[in-house]
């Protein structure tokens, strides 16, 4: 597991001295752990957003098969027959 140094001040490190039973890598892994997870939501929701946003604006006409236009960019990309 890699290592992370965290520089608080005197104040701060007293006060976490008082108390020997926290197990302060535990907390500050938790809070780490929260903190990336609140990030990965946030960035979903916000991506979810901008394509409500963009589907609002785009007109798709009835009867229209996006898998034709994503089977056409794949053959262009990678050649026919590699499905």
């Amino acid at each position: 597991m890699p290592l992370i140094t965290v520089r608080v001040d005197d104040e701060t490190k007293k006060a976490m001295a008082s108390l020997p039973d926290v197990n302060w890598s535990e907390i500050i892994r938790h809070t780490i752990v929260g903190h990336v997870e609140n990030r990965k939501r946030q960035n979903r929701v916000e991506a979810l957003l901008i394509m409500e946003r963009i589907s609002a604006r785009v007109k798709v006409p009835k009867g229209y098969d996006s898998t034709k236009i994503i089977r056409y960019w794949r053959d262009r990309r990678y050649g026919k027959g590699r499905h």
